[in-house]
């Protein structure tokens, strides 16, 4: 089982580096009045890492106020 997890995570892994590979294009992002140049693929690694950090703490924001909200039913 160990080498199957293995080759998913390195088939994974160069899928991604396919799809790097293949989006080098330039792209324009604009927000604010800024205008920012960067490939593509640079582009839907940062999408996916704020993605991860807002959906994550999301999550332990929403795990906190279950527990909080439980300890409360438990004390009356």
């Amino acid at each position: 089982m160990r080498w199957f997890y293995l080759s998913v995570v390195v088939l994974f892994a160069l899928a991604v580096v396919l799809f790097a590979a293949q989006n080098r294009d330039m792209t324009t992002i604009a927000f604010l009045r800024m205008d920012i140049q960067m490939p593509l693929a640079l582009v839907m690694v940062v999408v996916y890492v704020l993605g991860a950090l807002t959906g994550g703490s999301l999550l332990a924001l929403l795990i906190k106020s279950i527990q909080a909200a439980r300890r409360r039913e438990v004390s009356l």
